[in-house]
């Protein structure tokens, strides 16, 4: 094997050119136009363009991919995960070309991309597998049908579906329908296969999945398990290996089943068997994907292997170098996906030119695997993912404070991002507990994100960094006073500090009387700034507003107002303006296309109403009416692009 095509974009073919050069093999990537400066197409050996910036005419146009490998004599091709990584019509395609697919072989990826054909082949196996009606469902009147007749509630997936597309839970008739019609319409667009099952939604369920690896040689290994609980719409958003709920005998029996199940489809090379687990600790067969999965680095940082170069050898002929008995399980990881979105507005997606993209230090307890660079571009056309942020602790709750610690040295500009959000999901009681299941932010965030709760002490917090903030401002025009009171005004409240001026610490007293000595860290104009507070590093994100200051830390973020007190009392007699409400239109949060219209003028609506639906960054989200009223004009039709603030609906 001299040289890899990378079937794939972004931080994995980032990830498969880092161990490609190690291993001293060639790389190639491919890009789209939306691509041609991207971060992998920079770091390959060679760079191919496929088409323009739709992915179903570049990194999904097979014809376009087979021309790039001709021109460059590539010899093998590494898909990653995504675009065609499970498409068995590629990977035969290579195989009549001599071209080796570095994954399974197209049987076994027939045989496991049918979610309705692998539940009967993992029945077979003696694998376990969850109650329901594993025959194509052609509409969503049968839908609720045998639903009913399953029992309350059911999930309903796209047979072709993956990534938490095609997939929605249904707790009545009418949801039931709206879901099978949304996953028909997600599993056709994004995988031409718009075929739809039913299946027992597991109360109380965690998502617990198995890595396993298998060569040509009729050797197989499981590498323990990941959790991958915490999501959102049925997307993974943190993960972490091992499992707290898992003991070692239900590892191993996980383990054993997953490599039954392997076996019974000659399968070869890296992939990952998911279970849905319950609470009485009951395990059932969700799906296999026979791919690299996104979050793979969590059981990399436990075992020390590199999964990439274990499909490579595996893909040259190579045999397991180990045993089942020499796979080792070393302490905890943990994965945040960062994404471009705005947990704060409902989790809008968000693109655009990515300002400043400044990472936390490496090393060997933080990893980040990422495809993106300051003044890049994050597409509307691909998914959102700006980065991978992995920690490595001694158990979980290091690998946890590890974790936190990274996200509050992880600073984005330019794009909206989900940041605050992971960090107050790894800072939650419940998290930290280990009690999680797949529904916990649909539970514990029902009513959206605004960031974690402001408690007495991270308010004397922000107060103390904000203090800090503005004496250093000061200082650049004049020379502060040696002791001088402030009020900080945050979410309604004023906290009062004194501070006291020195050459080297500032010493800070707070209402209550405690004294703190605050390291002069801050310099003017940082936006990341680590301050030494009581001999403690907290590192806070610093963006000046009008009036004052946004500060963010450990998954808070609040707006401050700093007043020397000699000003404060006026300040409290200065009027609020108060902004006219402008509600006759409806405008679109973020740009994308509209896929389906729901409504028409002079058509009467509830608040709650679907109105239409809008894919962005590959997924779909139904826009639905604030408040009650008439629809007067509907200034959108299917197939529309539109662009943010665009108006959508205007109301009588």
């Amino acid at each position: 094997m001299r040289r890899i095509l990378i079937a794939n974009r972004g931080e994995i073919a980032c990830r498969i050119i880092r161990t490609a050069r190690r291993m001293g093999i060639a790389t190639v990537a491919i890009h789209s136009d939306a691509d041609r400066d991207a971060l992998h197409v920079r770091q390959a050996d060679q760079a191919v363009r496929v088409g323009p910036a739709a992915s179903s005419a570049s990194y999904l146009a097979v014809d376009n991919i087979l021309a790039a490998i001709a021109q460059t004599q590539a010899d093998a091709v590494h898909p990653g995960y995504g675009f065609l990584s499970e498409n068995a019509a590629f990977c035969e395609t290579l195989r009549e070309r001599g071209v080796v697919f570095i994954g399974p072989g197209p049987e076994a990826i027939r045989a496991m991309g049918d979610k309705i054909a692998s539940k009967k082949l993992a029945n077979a196996a003696g694998v376990h597998t969850i109650p329901g009606h594993p025959e194509t469902i052609d509409s969503p009147e049968q839908a609720v049908t045998i639903a009913r007749q399953i029992g309350y509630p059911v999930m309903i997936k796209a047979s072709a579906g993956g990534g938490g597309k095609g997939m929605r839970l249904a707790r009545n008739d009418q949801e039931v329908m709206e879901g099978w019609r949304s996953a028909s319409s997600e599993g056709r667009n994004y995988f031409k296969d718009d075929r739809v099952f039913l299946e027992k939604f597991i109360e109380k369920p965690r998502h617990i999945e198995i890595q396993i690896l298998c060569d040509a040689h009729g050797n197989g290994v499981w590498l323990n398990e990941r959790e991958c609980s915490i999501q959102r719409r049925n997307q993974k958003v943190i993960e972490e290996a091992p499992s707290s709920f898992v003991d070692p005998d239900m590892r191993r029996a996980m383990g054993e089943q997953a490599l039954s199940l392997a076996k019974a489809v000659g399968y070869v090379s890296a992939g990952t068997v998911e279970f849905v687990v319950g609470e009485d600790r009951q395990f059932y067969f969700l799906e296999m994907n026979t791919r690299l999965q996104v979050e793979h680095p969590v059981t990399e940082m436990i075992t020390g292997l590199d999964l990439v170069e274990q499909m490579i050898r595996i893909a040259r002929g190579e045999r397991l170098g180990f045993t089942q008995a020499e796979v080792p399980l070393r302490g905890w990881a943990m994965e945040s996906r960062i994404y471009a979105e705005n947990p704060y507005a409902g989790f809008l997606p968000s693109s655009g030119r990515l300002v400043r993209h400044q990472p936390p230090q490496e090393s060997d307890r933080v990893r980040v695997d990422t495809g993106v660079f300051p003044g890049g571009e994050v597409s509307i056309h691909y998914d959102p993912m700006i980065a991978k942020l992995i920690t490595w602790g001694e158990d979980r709750q290091t690998a946890i404070t590890t974790m936190r610690a990274a996200l509050d040295h992880y600073f984005i500009d330019g794009l909206a991002h989900n940041i605050d959000f992971l960090n107050a999901v790894l800072g939650h009681e419940r998290f930290q507990s280990g009690e999680i299941t797949t529904a916990f932010i649909a539970e514990e965030y029902a009513d959206g994100f605004g960031g974690a709760p402001l408690t007495p002490e991270l308010k004397q917090f922000f107060a103390v960094v904000a203090v800090s903030i503005e004496q250093a401002e000061e200082a650049l025009l004049s020379l502060p006073p040696a002791r001088e009171e402030w009020i900080v005004m945050m979410a309604g409240e004023a906290v009062r500090l004194t501070v006291e001026w020195g050459e080297g610490d500032n010493l800070i007293t707070l209402e209550d009387g405690t004294r703190l000595e605050v390291g002069k860290a801050y310099r003017p104009g940082q936006r990341l700034a680590t301050f030494w507070i009581a001999g403690q590093p907290r590192t806070v994100r610093i963006r000046r507003i009008e009036g004052g200051y946004q500060l963010a830390h450990g998954g808070s973020r609040v707006q401050v107002t700093v007043w020397p007190w000699r000003l404060y009392a006026m300040a409290k007699r200065m009027p609020e303006k108060r902004r006219a409400s402008s509600s006759k239109s409806l405008t679109t949060p973020m740009p994308g296309l509209v896929r389906e219209v729901m409504t028409v003028a002079g058509h009467k609506v509830a608040q709650g109403d679907p109105l239409c639906v809008l894919e962005a960054m590959k997924m779909e989200n139904t826009i639905r009416a604030e408040k009650d009223g008439v629809v007067a004009v509907v200034h959108v039709k299917a197939g529309d692009a539109v662009e943010a603030d665009a108006t959508l609906f205007t109301f009588e």
